[in-house]
């Protein structure tokens, strides 16, 4: 079979797959570029609400294909991270589904995604300095906000990996949930529910937010961020709508 990344629209959710079992995932520029691609056609799918990014098993991704890797400049290891970095990007609430070794840029792939679930037999990986090779993608930057600078120097300078639990206990998973991928994956639809339920530009913009204000110093910046899209979906015939159905049912209660 040919490696690639399954895509399917379904409840409202993404799920993107990375499918090379051959090669545990291992991204190539093809699959960069197609995991890019597919990521801009969930965003252009106004029916998709969340995005959920995993990979065939046993693995989650092994890294940047070496081949790819070692022939690579800088145009080279950029087109590589595209991949991850249209996940990183993403407008919509993205989910990574890590149901084994998230290696090197496998390790960045789960990191761009705004939530983690960790399978049993998931483990987050740097080896970079392992290969000769200092880290790229953003890295450092992403280990460090997620899981702070000591868990960020051990994984990245002493070659520390984490297991599914030790990741949850860092900061770098949500939580732990056991069983085999398809359970890892129906978990991950579970968790995106509520944002498939949500109007789609409160959401995007909720998120766009989120972004905004985590670089923020004061809460009366955020208060200035938040007010203008707040106004926005008071005003939304989709706030009407559940306003009135929420009123409705609290009348009906006895």
């Amino acid at each position: 079979m040919t490696d690639s990344i399954v895509s399917e629209h379904a409840g409202g959710v993404a799920l993107l797959t990375v499918d090379a079992p051959g090669s545990r995932n291992a991204l190539t520029l093809e699959l960069s570029s197609q995991l890019a691609a597919a990521v801009a056609a969930a965003e252009r799918d106004e029916s998709v609400h969340a995005v959920v990014v995993t990979g065939t098993p046993p693995a989650f991704c092994a890294g940047a294909d070496l081949s790819a890797l070692g022939a690579a400049d800088e145009a080279g290891l950029r087109a590589i991270y595209e991949g991850f970095l249209a996940v990183a990007r993403c407008a919509l609430p993205t989910i990574a589904a890590v149901g084994g070794a998230a290696v090197g840029a496998g390790l960045n792939l789960a990191l761009a995604a705004d939530v983690r679930l960790a399978g049993p037999h998931a483990k987050f990986v740097a080896r970079f300095l392992e290969l000769g090779l200092h880290p790229g993608g953003g890295m450092t930057w992403m280990t460090q906000r997620l899981a702070g600078p000591q868990q960020a120097a051990a994984m990245t300078l002493f070659g520390q990996p984490l297991n599914a639990e030790a990741a949850v206990r860092a900061g770098l998973a949500l939580r732990v949930v056991e069983g085999e991928h398809d359970e890892l994956v129906a978990a991950a639809r579970e968790l995106a529910a509520p944002a498939v339920a949500a109007p789609r530009e409160a959401l995007l913009a909720t998120k766009r937010s989120l972004r905004t204000t985590a670089s923020l110093a004061a809460h009366a910046d955020a208060v200035d961020v938040e007010i203008e899209p707040q106004l926005a979906s008071l005003a939304s015939p989709e706030f009407a709508e559940r306003l009135a159905a929420m009123r409705a049912r609290i009348r009906a209660r006895p």
